[in-house]
């Protein structure tokens, strides 16, 4: 585990639940390995918009991400993925390890945060603690803790109500 990931857990005195795997690339891979894990598993996806403000954006896994809504949803431009290099630069997070967690390494705060207003309503959440060979359950208590002590502050989003296929 990165010295960063564990001094937050140590700040906030957080043990989380966790399952380890085979490295996992896709949600679909991941569901392989979720049997008995509480909470509402996630994906993500690193964007940049027409503008260079990077996104890190957060949906349950079972959500299409509608590129075309999603701009007007969170206050960006037109969006597109972002390239794994950038990703490994202002995250230190390969691909297929992406989640909430990599902002802890985004030092610079130059990462907007958005994420699917459900995610927040839910008992708790799953996601890859920099590693897509372990998933861990954050409860919805300690997910707020954990952004105050990254000072981020989330961009709530939700594709209730647009008319795109989601």
């Amino acid at each position: 585990m990165r010295d960063d990931l564990r001094a937050l857990l140590d700040r906030l005195g957080f043990q989380p639940k966790s399952v380890r795997h085979p490295p996992v690339q896709t949600v679909e891979e991941a569901d392989l390995h979720y049997a008995g894990l509480e909470g509402v598993h996630t994906k993500n996806a690193f964007l940049k918009d027409a503008k260079g403000v990077l996104v890190l954006v957060t949906v349950p896994a079972d959500c299409r991400l509608d590129m075309k809504a999603l701009p007007a949803l969170i206050g960006t431009k037109r969006l597109s993925f972002a390239s794994p290099d950038l990703m490994r630069t202002v995250l230190g997070t390969e691909p297929g390890a992406l989640g909430p967690l990599s902002l802890v390494a985004d030092t610079q705060r130059q990462v907007r945060f958005a994420i699917e207003a459900s995610l927040l309503e839910a008992d708790a959440i799953t996601c890859h603690p920099l590693d897509n060979t372990e998933t861990w359950v954050i409860p919805r208590s300690v997910f707020g803790r954990i952004m105050a002590d990254l000072g981020v502050e989330p961009v709530v989003f939700s594709f209730a109500g647009v008319a795109a296929d989601i």
